[in-house]
């Protein structure tokens, strides 16, 4: 048990280094994106990754509408599975 909750509490300690609210409010984003990918069988790195190569193409394009093909558990993003 104890060690299932380990990345959790490095994961914290991190957060006690943000020097804004707003950086606090980003390191909880994205370590949240992280383990949903995790919990949903995606590889974390990969995801992020596809992320921020196909997001800032969804703001210039009728794409927006679709953001839901980008969650976690979106059946198109399982090419990221471990």
């Amino acid at each position: 048990m104890e060690n299932a909750i380990r990345p959790f509490v490095v994961g914290r300690k991190g957060c006690l280094f943000a020097d804004t609210t707003q950086g606090a409010e980003a390191s909880a984003i994205v370590y949240s994106l992280m383990k949903t990918a995790n919990a949903n069988g995606l590889n974390p790195e990969k995801y992020v990754l596809h992320l921020l190569t196909v997001l800032p193409d969804c703001f210039v394009s009728s794409y927006a509408s679709r953001f839901e093909d980008l969650l976690p558990w979106a059946v198109d993003i399982r090419v990221f599975a471990f």
